[in-house]
C-alpha cells in the first residue's frame, strides 16, 4: 500500500522513496544514472576445513568491498559453529512487530518446544538501521510427547512448526531455524547489518554473506538473504525465471513461500531434495542446474543414465534464468552457477581454508595470498565440505 509517496509492504518493511534510491552515492563523483550496476547483489562466503572459527567480521569485509553491487535494501549473514554450548538445539530467530505478537508466538513455543534459553539477540543502534523489529532468539529441543504424537522426526517437526509459526501468526517471523548455526539480516547495506548484529563477537567454521540489489521485489526484512529452513541457508545473485513452476511442485510438499522473493524456494529445493529424498548435494546441484540435453546425450555412462533420470524425475526443479548460489549447510559450503554462467562467481583457497565471492577482490581483502584461484563453469558444483576429524 503506498502512501505519500512511499511504500510499506509489510510489518517489517523499511519505508524507502518509490524508486527504492540507495541512501548513498554508490561511487564518490558519480551522480544517479552515472553508474551501472552489471548484475546486482553481491555474494560471498568462507569456510575452514579444519573447523577453526573464524571471526565474522571477516566476511563482513569481503561483502563490504562490493557494495555497489547492493543499494542498501537488504544484507544479512548466516553462520555455521556459532553456538557449540547449544549445538543439540534448535536456535530459532524470530522478529516480532510488537510484544503481542512476542507474547502469542511464545504461547505457541511453549506448547511444542522445551526452551532452554531465550533472550534479546544482541544489536547496537546505528543510523544507518532503521525500524528494526523486535528481534529474539530461543534455543529449543521439542516437547517428547507432542513429538510422539506427531509420528515425524524432530528435524521434519520443526520445519512444521516454523511454517505453522510464519503463516498463522500475524508480526512474526521466524528466519532462522537450524542447529548450532544463525542467520542475521535487516534492510541496509551489509557491513552496516554486521554492526549491528555485532557480528564481530561471533565465531564460527563457515559464513556465507549477501548484499542485495534487489529488481522486482520488496526490500524487507524478512526478505534479506540468506533465507534458512533448518540447518540450510542460501545466499543469491540473479533472477529465477522458473520461480512459478519451482514453487507449485515445492509447495505441493508442505512448504510455504511467503517471504516476496524468489530465492526462498531454492533453500527448499534443497531442503526437499536432500533431507526428504536422500539425495546428495552434487545430486541436488545436478537437478537444480542440470545440463541441457544435447550434452547429457553425448556423456558415457553412468553419467549418462544418471543425468537422464534426474531431469526425468524432477523437470519442475530445474532452476532457470541467470544465478549464482551460495548454500550454507552443517559441515560445509557449496557454490553454484547457472547452466550458462550468467552471474559471475570466484572460488579462492589458502591451505584449508575456501573463499566464494561474486568478485575476486572480496577475497583478496580477507586474503590476499592464494594458493589457487579459478571461476567455476556454468552448472559446475564446488562443493567444500569439512575434514573428517574437524571438531565443531
Amino acid at each position: 500500500m503506498k502512501t505519500e509517496g512511499k511504500i510499506r509492504i509489510s510489518p517489517f518493511a523499511v519505508n524507502r522513496v518509490d524508486d527504492g534510491a540507495p541512501t548513498r552515492t554508490p561511487i564518490a563523483g558519480k551522480k544517479e544514472g552515472e553508474v551501472r550496476i552489471p548484475s546486482g547483489c553481491a555474494v560471498s562466503g568462507i569456510i575452514n576445513k579444519d573447523g577453526d572459527r573464524i571471526d565474522g567480521g571477516a566476511v563482513a569485509r569481503s561483502i563490504s568491498v562490493m557494495h555497489d553491487r547492493s543499494n542498501g535494501l537488504g544484507g544479512g549473514f548466516a553462520g555455521y559453529g556459532i553456538y557449540p554450548e547449544y549445538k543439540d538445539f534448535y536456535a530459532l530467530h524470530i522478529f516480532y512487530t510488537d510484544a503481542e505478537a512476542k507474547s502469542e508466538c511464545e504461547s505457541f513455543l511453549e506448547a511444542h518446544f522445551d526452551i532452554i534459553n531465550l533472550s534479546k539477540i544482541p544489536t547496537k543502534k546505528i543510523p544507518e538501521i532503521t525500524d528494526e523489529p523486535l528481534i529474539w532468539r530461543y534455543f529449543v529441543a521439542p516437547l517428547p510427547t507432542k513429538l510422539n504424537d506427531s509420528q515425524l522426526d524432530e528435524d521434519e517437526y520443526a520445519l512444521r512448526c516454523v511454517f505453522s509459526i510464519n503463516t498463522k501468526f500475524k508480526g512474526v517471523f521466524v528466519f532462522s531455524s537450524g542447529k548450532n548455526m544463525g542467520v542475521f539480516k535487516a534492510v541496509g547495506f551489509p557491513e552496516d547489518v554486521a554492526r549491528f548484529y555485532r557480528l564481530d563477537e561471533y565465531a564460527g567454521y563457515s559464513w556465507i554473506a549477501h548484499g542485495r540489489y534487489p529488481t522486482n521485489t520488496p526490500g524487507w526484512w524478512g526478505g534479506a538473504h540468506p533465507f534458512a529452513i533448518l540447518d540450510f541457508s542460501v545466499v543469491h545473485n540473479g533472477e529465477i525465471s522458473s520461480y512459478d513452476a519451482n514453487r507449485r511442485f515445492i509447495e505441493m510438499f508442505g512448504y510455504k513461500c511467503t517471504l516476496q522473493t524468489d530465492t526462498e524456494v531454492i533453500t527448499y529445493i534443497w531442503d526437499y531434495l536432500v533431507r526428504r529424498k536422500k539425495h546428495t548435494l552434487t545430486e541436488t546441484a545436478e537437478i537444480i542446474a542440470a545440463p541441457f540435453w544435447e550434452k547429457i546425450k553425448t556423456l558415457e555412462e553412468p553419467d549418462k543414465s544418471r543425468l537422464t533420470y534426474l531431469r526425468t524425475a524432477y523437470p519442475s526443479l530445474l532452476v532457470t534464468g541467470p544465478f549464482s548460489i551460495i548454500v550454507g549447510f552443517k559441515g560445509g559450503l557449496l557454490a553454484l552457477n547457472d547452466r550458462l554462467k550468467l552471474r559471475s562467481m570466484v572460488v579462492g583457497e589458502n591451505k584449508n581454508t575456501v573463499y566464494i565471492a561474486s568478485e575476486e577482490c572480496a577475497i583478496r581483502e580477507i586474503e590476499p595470498s592464494l594458493d589457487r584461484v579459478w571461476a567455476p563453469s556454468g552448472g559446475e558444483a564446488v562443493l567444500i565440505k569439512l575434514k573428517e576429524n574437524a571438531v565443531v
